[in-house]
């Protein structure tokens, strides 16, 4: 009979995820059915949204372990394009094709002071500043975290 634990579900999906990523969630249903679990991509999807990991190019992850707001956009330096100024107080970020709202998730979980707020797109992320120092203060922030 397979378990349908939740909680359980969920750590063993954490402790996948922490040996590497998961290139897709249908391979998450398939890994937890072979240690005995019950799992649809519709309960993967929810689990993965509850543990906070987020779909890079090589797959589903976890953020970084140490917790360092920097990690969380390291984590999606390989989706980054180009940064460009837009006026004093807007970022416009480019990105890999459907990888935008990723990117700005995870400006949203950095929780730089220099992050009003952002807009998340197909291909393209505004970020929104205070000012026309904090948008320098984090261009070079995104610059360092994404090694850009």
């Amino acid at each position: 009979m397979p378990n349908t634990n939740h909680e359980e579900r969920r750590d063993t999906i954490r402790q996948m995820l922490q040996q590497g990523p998961v290139e897709t969630q249908g391979s998450l249903v398939a890994a937890l059915t072979n240690e005995g679990y019950s799992a649809t991509q519709s309960s993967v999807s929810r689990d993965l949204r509850e543990l906070g990991a987020i779909k890079t190019a090589r797959g589903y992850e976890l953020p970084a372990g140490s917790h360092d707001d920097d990690d969380q956009l390291a984590a999606v330096a390989e989706l980054l394009r180009t940064i460009q100024p837009a006026g004093p107080n807007l970022l416009v970020v480019r990105t890999a094709i459907g990888a935008a709202q990723r990117v700005a998730l995870a400006f949203d979980r950095c929780n730089w002071p220099e992050v009003i707020g952002n807009i998340g797109g197909d291909d393209t992320v505004f970020v929104a500043t205070d000012s026309g120092t904090a948008q320098k203060n984090l261009i070079t922030r995104i610059e360092h975290s994404a090694r850009i």
